[in-house]
């Protein structure tokens, strides 16, 4: 069994009447964001239910995926010298997983296209456990 990462950074709660994190960020996921951040300007993270399901959440330019009432905010991360990511996921996926606490880590090897790691080389993949709430 594997072991779960060390979080290097919690999202602040953000979801109506939580008071803890459902998502956090592993060092070199916090490094790899800040480099993105660096080239890109502000960042997004949007986990989705359709052909990239499980464990890639996708990576953009904020603002540049739309959320809407079918997506759920997860959390907001506080990235240091840069500002704010929202972790968005589709809410049909989040009836999945509302059980799970997810930590976003890094693995050497091409994920999706469309996510803004895929030129470096690397992709993010979502590592999970469940959470201890009633």
């Amino acid at each position: 069994m594997d072991t779960q990462p060390a979080s290097a950074l919690d999202a602040r709660p953000v979801r109506p009447g939580e008071d803890f994190s459902r998502v956090a960020l592993t060092e070199p996921a916090a490094a790899l964001l800040d480099a993105l951040w660096e080239r890109h300007g502000p960042l997004m993270f949007h986990q989705s239910g359709g052909c990239c399901d499980g464990s890639a959440p996708m990576c953009y330019p904020a603002g540049e995926f739309l959320t809407g009432d079918a997506d759920v905010l997860l959390g907001v991360f506080d990235l240091p010298g840069r500002g704010e990511l929202g972790f968005w996921m589709s809410r049909e996926q989040f009836a999945y997983w509302s059980h799970t606490h997810l930590t976003v880590d890094v693995v050497v090897g091409r994920g999706s296209g469309f996510s803004l790691e895929a030129p470096e080389g690397k992709r993010f993949l979502i590592r999970s456990e469940i959470l201890d709430i009633p």
